[in-house]
């Protein structure tokens, strides 16, 4: 099953095609640019480009998987909107994945690991992402936001920079392959962001 995976949920712009199977994952193309101020930019043109690379067409794609965060608001919007107006106009489901379970996933199927482990990444504001995964990569707690000397410090921390589309993959694999009805693509945004409507303005009256 051909699968155009994206995530914005870091400052890498990723997207790659992956043919998902019942136990494999094959990484066709993929373009990865790390660069926390092109999102919007950068990710359709590398999602076109790494169909094109990848010796499919965009006809061919069943199924767009989008890493939803946590991250930050203008890097999680450029994702979302881009996988919803793609499976739109293709005409085929969108599946909604945490970030850090892609990551947990890669971590699992590359280096494998003993134990259970903590996936953390940057969240800025010297605060990290956190979320805490079982030995074979399954979610017990989190996603969550905390300073580094918070975390639980008898854990193994994974601190790995991006997820990629081979783990976004992974992570949707048991509802891509089931064809089952995809969740909405809701931003895990874990905090309020940096900018903000400003409110009504006070009227002042001289005294």
């Amino acid at each position: 099953m051909l699968v155009l995976a994206i995530d914005t949920a870091t400052p890498a712009v990723t997207a790659g095609v992956v043919d998902l199977g019942e136990q494999s994952v094959t990484v066709l193309a993929e373009r990865v640019t790390h660069d926390a101020r092109a999102h919007g930019e950068l990710l359709t043109p590398h999602a076109l480009d790494a169909v094109g690379r990848s010796g499919v067409t965009l006809a061919d794609i069943e199924a767009v998987v989008c890493g939803v965060g946590p991250g930050p608001f203008t890097g999680l919007r450029a994702g979302i909107v881009t996988a919803a107006a793609l499976a739109h106009s293709l005409g085929i489901p969108a599946y909604p994945v945490c970030s850090l379970d892609a990551i947990a996933a890669d971590v699992v199927n590359d280096t494998g690991v003993a134990e259970p482990f903590l996936v953390v990444t940057d969240a800025r504001r010297r605060e990290v992402y956190w979320a805490a995964y079982t030995r074979d990569g399954r979610r017990t707690d989190g996603p969550g936001v905390l300073k580094p000397a918070e975390l639980d410090q008898a854990v193994r921390h994974v601190e790995q920079v991006t997820p990629s589309p081979a783990g976004l993959a992974r992570a949707a694999a048991p509802d891509v392959l089931a064809r089952a009805e995809p969740a909405p693509l809701t931003p895990l945004y874990l905090r309020r962001p940096d900018a903000t409507v400003p409110g009504a303005r006070k009227r002042v009256t001289a005294q």
